[in-house]
């Protein structure tokens, strides 16, 4: 848990980083350790390498390659594909209804929903509260209710999810691709496309690459960090896509009372 939890929160951090820090001219950047104290990779890794141009990338926009994951003819009529997604268009409605953005999911092992979410960032207040963590902090509370056993056992967790399909009605963040990419899950389905923070192929093709050093200790050397490299993952977008951005379109459209108030006027350029 520790190591999911670390990766989830330098994995936020990258993404806040490449969309709003911006380096000195002729700065050579280099991640630096943020401000939860999350240990970041040592410099010169070759994972801080990787990350380093995936955020440059994303900030010029030059040489980035979006991943198209629109869904075939048969995913889109699957009726196992269509009975998971419309269950977690369910719980999306239900995030709606307690002023959430209106994301849910739910997780599937052998046709059966072992674990669902929606977002519970604001009720919470706690930004890494998306629904795929929900969902899959359920799953975790059911299998190891003790920690220790948790610890003891990350392998056969690991086992446990890759027998697993997530269904979520948007495509996961960042953060969630990475978190899903640690545990090893075996396939993703997802709805309608996550333009500013995705993670499966909108921003960073996290399902492809995996995540890299997500969660290894800076200390860990080259050798250990190549073999627990985490692997990428099965995904498909678009189902129920229209459906999906529905929610968020009236979300949207109604405001969120619970985003902060800026401190000073927005200055709109002439």
């Amino acid at each position: 848990m520790a190591q999911l939890w670390n990766a989830s929160f330098r994995c936020l951090n990258f993404l806040l980083a490449a969309l709003f820090d911006s380096p000195e001219d002729g700065e050579n950047w280099r991640f630096r350790e943020d401000v939860l104290g999350v240990q970041l990779p040592r410099r010169g890794s070759r994972n801080q390498k990787q990350q380093t141009r995936a955020i440059a990338d994303v900030r010029s926009g030059r040489g980035h390659r979006r991943y198209t994951m629109d869904c075939s003819k048969e995913a889109a009529e699957s009726p196992e594909a269509l009975k998971f997604m419309r269950l977690a268009v369910i719980e999306a409605k239900q995030a709606l209804a307690r002023l959430e953005v209106p994301v849910g999911c739910v997780i599937v092992q052998n046709g059966e929903v072992i674990g669902h979410g929606s977002n519970r960032v604001n009720e919470t207040r706690n930004a890494t509260r998306h629904a795929e963590m929900e969902a899959i902090d359920m799953i975790l509370t059911q299998w190891t209710p003790d920690q220790s056993i948790l610890l003891s056992s990350q392998e056969q967790l690991k086992q446990k999810f890759s027998e697993c399909q997530l269904y979520v009605t948007c495509e996961p963040c960042i953060m969630c691709a990475a978190a899903l990419s640690i545990l090893g899950i075996k396939k993703v389905y997802y709805g309608c496309a996550n333009d500013r923070f995705g993670g499966c192929g909108s921003i960073l093709p996290l399902h492809v690459d995996g995540c890299g050093g997500c969660g290894e200790s800076p200390q860990s050397s080259e050798d250990e960090q190549k073999d627990k490299e985490k692997t990428g993952f099965e995904c498909v977008g678009g189902i129920l896509a229209d459906e999906g951005v529905a929610l968020l379109r009236g979300f949207y459209e109604q405001g969120n009372p619970n985003a902060p108030r800026p401190h000073r006027p927005v200055q709109v350029p002439v």
